[in-house]
Parts: structure tokens; C-alpha cells; sequence
């Protein structure tokens, strides 16, 4: 970890945008200033024309290690996510084994202090059978407890709902869910089959996992964090209808938030047509009406984070024409921040909107420490985008394991210039320059 000065740097960082030099030492941003070019650092950046914004965290990913390592896994998974301006990941946890004892939740800890480029959490797992374990859980140990309230892919679904209220009453941190209701899904699977036989069209997977699946099951999860006082994070939200179980109060204020992804925000039904399994995924993208109003609830603060399910799969799996065969999930990291950086261009987000959502209002959530903001003391996470370099997506150059994107071909107007993770130069002009190692994210839960 070397001096490093950021110079010229327009930067993004709570709710401003200003012409500052940033001075890294060991790692940390040691000072923040207009005019710190005679400062003595051992390298420099020239940040003219190019705007610095505090690192990504993405509080939802699944990078498949250990077992399920053919789709992707910690070390190329996270690349693609330094590639991407993402310096922080939490990981789920259905893999295999499932990360539902503590043990493999260490296990994890070893594998990406050896293999990640980014700085890491893993949520420890729920089940119909792991109550006391999790009552036992150190708030220290992960970034939180992820709870399926329906079936998706690992097959963890918590169904029982003596459980389900035990888990909202006792959980000791924070507790993310992922709302659909699988009975509902199963009829309207068996409804759709009956219709096509094995050629289900994928343009009505929102319609097999529907938009009443959707609110049935996440108003379930409100109404047990309200009658609990569950710190409660509903995961992807998906639909206009579930918006109304939220409100827009400041982040500070919220038992209960909200989180939108990436793919949910940039594509809608209409885009099966050409993607069809490529955009698969679970919660389904659903009606241009819903994307619309999701978009709106990232403006107007009903939503609070922003994050990928970043879920590869190999490019031959996602090529199975059968519906019900086709895996859901999409790789994601690697391409997000340039898909939120198309609706600042078009309008829609502003640029310390898009820092809010995916980096201080995750910090905050989370209780991450150090990290989320462009602070003195806080440890230099930064990623450097150009917003006048158009890229053309091409598949050769993916870095997820699964080595596609369905953004394959897209031209996107901004450019991921330069990832800094913990000081360190990871990434710049389409190269991994560094194979230094992330650090596991420490928690404010004292």
C-alpha cells in the first residue's frame, strides 16, 4: 500500500459534486483538497475530465463457491466486480455447501481472504431447521441473514411459519428476504404447461412468477418486521404494487428498507423477445409499468439501496429452450454502475443519486464500517468513471467465470476508467493490474 495522489478529480460524494485532489496513504484517504498537487506521493492519477465516485457496495451477489465453481466463483466473479467500480460484495448463501452452520460460514471468510479482489461479507442462511443458531449468531460475524419466503435457486425456502415468526422475532441483525410465494408460482407453472407443454414462451415468466406472488409474500415480510420490530431489508423488488409497503422517510428513520437491482431498473417484458433466458432471473423482470415505477421509487426515496444479484450461469446452460430447464440469474457486476450511469445520461438519475443508492445509503444500512463514503480516516475505495468514452460491450472481454453478459453488444455512453480497493490500483483502462487481496468488512453494531 503506496502514497497515492487523485488529482483534478471531479467528485461525487454526499449529495455534492466538487473539484478535489484526493491524497491515499496506506491504504486510507489521508486528505481531501482543491489544491494538493505539491503534496509528496510516490505515484499520481490525473483525473482531469473524469469524475471519482466512492466505491460501490453491492449487498446482493452470488459468486457460487464453494460447489456450484463450473458457474462462476470468488476469484473471477470479483475481478468482474473491480472491473465494474464494485470494491465491496455480500455473498449468499445458496451454494454448496449452504451456508447455514458457522463453520462454512469461516470457510467462506478463508476462501475470499485468498482469492478476492474485493472487500467481502456472507450472509449466514436461514432454514426451517437453523433457529438457534441463529439466535446464537455474533453480529459481528456476517452482513446479515438471508431468508427465502420463496423457492429460488438452492432450495432454501423457509416455509414453516412457526419458523418464519420465530426468525422475525429473534433475529439478531438484519434480516434480508427474498418475497415471492412459491405455491402461487407452482399453480401458475402447472397453468402455463397445460397450455404450451415444454414450450413455455419466456415472456411469460412474469406472469408465472406474477406480481401477486411478488406482494403476497413480501406484505408477509412487513407485517412480521412490524409486529416484531424486525430490522427488515426486502430484497429486488420487482413491482408497482409492493412499492406501497414502503415509505420515504431518510434512511436513519427506517426499520424496514427497500432494495432495487440493476437489470430490474434497465430492462422490461418487452426485452424477452430478444433475450429470453438470457434475462431469466428470480424475482422476474416484469411490465415497463413496473420498471417505471421502480425507477421512480430510487428518485423519490421509497427505495433505498441498489445492489445486482449478480447470479452467473454457463453460457451452454442458458441456452436450454426449455423453460422450466433454464436456469435463472444473470451475471451482473461488471456491467451495473454503466447501466445506472444510461439513466443519468438519459435524464433520469443523477450522479449523486447513483452514489446514495449503491454505496453511503449501504453503508449506512449495514453498519459497514469505514467504508461507503470519500472521507479522511475512511479506507480508499474509489472508482473513476468517464462519462464521455462511449464502450461497446464485446463478450471476450466478460471476467465472469460464465464469460457472457446481457449486455453483450450494448453500447454504453460512460466508461469503469480505474477501481481503487483499499488504496490499491486494481483495475485501469480494461486491465487487472493487481492480484492484492480485499479485506472482510468490519460492522458499527457495538
Amino acid at each position: 500500500m503506496k502514497q497515492l495522489l487523485i488529482s483534478n478529480a471531479t467528485v461525487v460524494n454526499e449529495g455534492k459534486i466538487e473539484q478535489l485532489d484526493i491524497v491515499i496513504d496506506q491504504g486510507r484517504i489521508d486528505q481531501i483538497g482543491p489544491d494538493l498537487q505539491n503534496v509528496p506521493t510516490k505515484a499520481q492519477i490525473d483525473a482531469t475530465g473524469k469524475h471519482l465516485l466512492p466505491g460501490l457496495i453491492d449487498d446482493q451477489v452470488h459468486f457460487r463457491e464453494p460447489g456450484l465453481t463450473h458457474k462462476g466463483d470468488i476469484a473471477h466473479e470479483s475481478a468482474a466486480a473491480v472491473a465494474g467500480g464494485i470494491t465491496s460484495f455480500m455473498e449468499m448463501p445458496n451454494c454448496n455447501p449452504q451456508t447455514t452452520n458457522y463453520a462454512v460460514l469461516e470457510e467462506k471468510y478463508k476462501l475470499a481472504a485468498s482469492r478476492s479482489l474485493a472487500n467481502f461479507s456472507f450472509y449466514f442462511g436461514a432454514t426451517n431447521v437453523n433457529m438457534e443458531l441463529i439466535k446464537g449468531l455474533d453480529p459481528e460475524s456476517c452482513c446479515g441473514i438471508k431468508v427465502f419466503m420463496g423457492a429460488s435457486t438452492g432450495n432454501m425456502l423457509v416455509d414453516d411459519p412457526r419458523i418464519l415468526e420465530q426468525l422475525f422475532d429473534y433475529a439478531p441483525i438484519l434480516l434480508a428476504a427474498h418475497c415471492e410465494d412459491t405455491p402461487m408460482i407452482t399453480d401458475n407453472e402447472l397453468m402455463y404447461r397445460q397450455r404450451y407443454g415444454d414450450e413455455i414462451p419466456f415472456k411469460f415468466h412474469p406472469q408465472i412468477r406474477s406480481a401477486e406472488a411478488c406482494y403476497k409474500s413480501s406484505s408477509t415480510a412487513v407485517a412480521l418486521a412490524k409486529r416484531y420490530g424486525t430490522s427488515l431489508h426486502v430484497l429486488h423488488l420487482t413491482t408497482e404494487r409492493e412499492l406501497a409497503l414502503f415509505d420515504d422517510r431518510p434512511l436513519a428513520q427506517k426499520q424496514i428498507t427497500a432494495e432495487a437491482c440493476s437489470h430490474h431498473l434497465f430492462f422490461n417484458e418487452a426485452d424477452y423477445a430478444e433475450k429470453g433466458a438470457l434475462i431469466k432471473c428470480n424475482p422476474a423482470i416484469k411490465a415497463k409499468t413496473d420498471q417505471e415505477a421502480i425507477q421512480q421509487a430510487v428518485i423519490n426515496g421509497v427505495i433505498d439501496v441498489i445492489a445486482t444479484d449478480h447470479a452467473p450461469h454457463t453460457w451452454e446452460e442458458k441456452q436450454n429452450k426449455h423453460y422450466m430447464k433454464a436456469p435463472s440469474g444473470l451475471p451482473l457486476v461488471q456491467h451495473s454502475l454503466q447501466s445506472l450511469l444510461e439513466h443519468y445520461h438519459n435524464g433520469l438519475f443523477s450522479l449523486e443519486l447513483i452514489v446514495e443508492k449503491t454505496s453511503h445509503a449501504v453503508a449506512q444500512r449495514f453498519q459497514i464500517k469505514e467504508r461507503g463514503y470519500i472521507r479522511e480516516g475512511y479506507w480508499a475505495d474509489l472508482v473513476l468513471v468517464d462519462l464521455n468514452t462511449p464502450q461497446t460491450i464485446a463478450r471476450e472481454a466478460n471476467l465472469s467465470k460464465c464469460g457472457w453478459s446481457p449486455f453483450d453488444g450494448y453500447t454504453f455512453r460512460s466508461t469503469v476508467n480505474s477501481t481503487l480497493v483499499n488504496g490499491e490500483l486494481m483495475y485501469q483502462n480494461s486491465k487487472i493490474l493487481s492480484d492484492q487481496k480485499g479485506q472482510r468488512l468490519l460492522f458499527n453494531r457495538g
